[in-house]
């Protein structure tokens, strides 16, 4: 259970760092609220990981997640630059994700 509350932590990051994007420096209403909600649920549920899982797996998970969520995401709807090495790149955070995840241990 806890790793799920990472992964829905890490998605959320993503939809954070889309909405920071979108908001243009905090002017649009809308996006900047959806950033502060994203953000707070990001941030509590990868809280309440943290009383079961190591800090090192589930905070590497957590970016990890966001991290390449958030490049799939600029590259598929925001026109960010598409490239093999940011394919490559984004697919080594993935698998390292993975490993950490599999590594991580539970108290």
């Amino acid at each position: 259970m806890a790793w799920l509350l990472v992964i829905v932590a890490g998605i959320l990051e993503t939809g954070f760092a889309v909405c920071l994007k979108l908001s243009h420096g905090f002017t649009r209403l809308w996006p900047t609220i959806a950033f502060a909600t994203f953000a707070l649920g990001s941030f509590g549920l990868l809280t309440l990981s943290l009383k079961k899982l190591d800090v090192g797996p589930a905070y590497a998970v957590w970016t990890g997640i966001g991290a390449a969520g958030t490049a799939i995401y600029g590259m598929v709807f925001l026109g960010d630059l598409v490239s093999t090495l940011k394919i490559i790149s984004i697919s080594l955070v993935i698998i390292g994700v993975i490993g950490l995840q599999l590594s991580g241990s539970a108290h």
